[in-house]
């Protein structure tokens, strides 16, 4: 796997300072890993379970971080939307529940109807598919293609928790469009934005430690 770069900054939000984590951007082209991680409806699902035959979306979210909270009525609007037009699409926990409970796959279930998410919601529970694809936020984003490379990742759309930009989603739109219609996927990309994934304490990976 290539290097990542990772740059953290703070914003306040909400009263408190929070870490702003940014996408590790990785390298297009690579081939998508495969896993076996158990969805909120207790089958274990594999990346061809999942995987759509035009394409792909990868994302990894939690329950309680705002900048998920910002974007995910969004998310179950494009799953609504694309998983039809042969797009899958995949949502991925991995934060570390035992200090963020809000975070458990018991709250998922309640996530993911609440939200009214179509697709599956996975519990990465030992952090290793997070490091596989070098996620490194709430909520990071990856669209692969039929042939499962890597086409796009990066952020959802410029909008941001107290930005006042709405939310639309347009950069992932722009790119899953771009796929299904065989047009060239933008080459401008930018880094999504939010949390850092909660790791296990001895459990972080070197693009964790090292930015």
């Amino acid at each position: 796997m290539a290097c990542y770069v990772l740059i953290v900054s703070k914003t306040r939000f909400e009263g408190k300072k929070m870490v702003r984590t940014p996408s590790t951007m990785l390298p297009l082209g690579t081939e998508a890993e495969d896993f076996s991680l158990i969805n909120i409806d207790g089958r274990t699902l594999s990346f061809a379970d999942v995987a759509g035959e035009h394409g792909t979306v990868l994302m990894f979210i939690c329950n309680h971080c705002p900048f998920v909270k910002h974007v995910a009525d969004e998310l179950a609007a494009l799953g609504h939307e694309y998983m039809p037009k042969g797009i899958g699409m995949v949502a991925i926990n991995s934060n570390d529940v035992a200090a963020h409970p809000a975070d458990s796959p018991e709250q998922m279930v309640h996530e993911s109807e609440q939200r009214g998410y179509p697709f599956p919601y996975l519990f990465d529970e030992t952090q290793e598919v997070a490091k596989i694809y070098g996620a490194a936020c709430t909520p990071d984003f990856y669209l692969f293609d039929g042939s499962r490379k890597l086409v796009y990742r990066g952020q959802l759309d410029e909008s941001r928790p107290n930005s006042g930009v709405p939310v639309t989603g347009e950069d992932l739109r722009k790119a899953i469009d771009a796929l299904l219609e065989s047009h060239p996927l933008p080459q401008s990309q930018r880094p999504s934005i939010g949390c850092n994934i909660k790791w296990r304490p001895g459990n972080e990976p070197e693009y964790f430690l090292n930015p």
